[in-house]
């Protein structure tokens, strides 16, 4: 059984042997810049080090654009010793934070109105530009075909893409103030993402589709239940049926925050698995694999015992391992690390998990 098998048959709940060891976050060969200092060359080899499996997280993305699409060149606002700012091609502004873990966050958004969508999807949302697919599609394809890793296609969330273009609360109000526009964005959006889908479909199967949604916080979701089931819900079920139709068995979503009461919406839209249960921000897996049977989960492990030592660790790895036998759960960090970590305490913490992944069978 390899990766690929390991991460759709243990997230849907089918016997594996064990479950996959995968980074979860930092995508490839991610260390912070002072483990390179006192490892020189670990930013091109920790993967290797380390034995991650699959690619990437553990499954890979591919390089087709599933954002705007045709942008102009990025534009320099400000530059100071400790900021930088500039507005991206399609109109949103971020700063940048030049110290810290905290790297950036919009400050401007390019929607407002509906005049302002029906303008930014007509330039920048055609499914149909060929640029969109990278030149070496055809050489990628060929890769695909014999992997041992699981493939995403992307989604950039139903809240997720809204909030990306207008702004948390500007899109709060417009919940309200202007469904009509909510409604649209929402629907074209996830609506454009399954044409550009459709296509690559044809050349590859796909493991999973991703969503990106980071809709919650430390109290649970940013909107109500009916506010979900009004707006995302719709959307979900044409993923969820697209996901039908073409074999693809995991519909994960991202999303930080407490989401153990956003699970169970999810659920009713088709969702099969989320990620990474944050614990700090209160999520309890143990729980939540007891209340929603039907879920997979991925992360869930706290990634502050990396900074507090090797007694941290190891409670938190052994707390890994009465999880994965529960089944339908793929442990590791419940987001990167910050830059408190060392990498002596972080290559402790995956070589102790690596360990009782491989040795602990799910559902024993």
């Amino acid at each position: 059984m390899n990766t690929r098998e390991r991460f759709v048959k243990t997230l849907i709940g089918e016997k594996v042997d064990r479950v996959p060891f995968i980074k979860v976050f930092g995508g490839t060969n991610a260390a912070h810049k002072e483990w390179e200092a006192e490892y020189p060359g670990i930013g091109n080899t920790i993967d290797k080090v380390l034995g991650f499996e699959g690619k990437y997280r553990g499954w890979e993305t591919t390089p087709v654009n599933m954002d705007a699409s045709k942008m102009d060149e990025p534009i320099t606002i400000k530059e100071t010793d400790d900021i930088h700012v500039q507005r991206d091609g399609d109109g949103v502004v971020y700063q940048f934070y030049k110290q810290g873990d905290y790297d950036r966050h919009a400050i401007e958004w390019p929607i407002k109105t509906m005049s302002d969508w029906n303008v930014y999807k007509t330039r920048f949302l055609d499914p149909d530009d060929t640029e969109r697919f990278p030149a070496n599609w055809n050489e990628l394809v060929k890769e695909y075909k014999t992997r041992d890793y699981p493939l995403q296609l992307t989604h950039w969330g139903v809240y997720g893409f809204a909030r990306k273009k207008m702004g948390d609360e500007n899109l709060a109000y417009a919940f309200y103030d202007n469904p009509k526009l909510v409604h649209d964005i929402m629907n074209y959006y996830t609506e454009t993402a399954i044409h550009i889908w459709e296509k690559m479909v044809k050349d590859v199967d796909f493991d999973l589709i991703e969503c990106w949604e980071d809709m919650a916080y430390k109290s649970g979701s940013l909107i109500s239940p009916k506010t979900f089931r009004e707006f995302i819900t719709p959307c979900y079920k044409k993923i969820s049926a697209f996901a039908r139709e073409h074999g693809i068995k995991v519909i994960l979503v991202d999303s930080d925050g407490f989401i153990e009461d956003l699970t169970e919406l999810m659920l009713e839209g088709g969702v099969t698995a989320l990620y990474p249960y944050e614990a700090l921000a209160g999520n309890d897996v143990a729980r939540t694999l007891d209340r929603y049977p039907r879920v997979g989960i991925i992360g869930g492990l706290r990634k502050e015992c990396m900074y507090e030592g090797k007694e941290a660790i190891d409670n938190e790895i052994e707390k890994a391992r009465k999880l994965i036998k529960k089944g339908r759960f793929i442990p590791g960090p419940d987001h990167f690390v910050l830059k408190n970590c060392t990498f002596a305490n972080y290559r402790y913490f995956m070589e102790r998990l690596r360990e009782v992944v491989m040795t602990t069978v799910p559902g024993n």
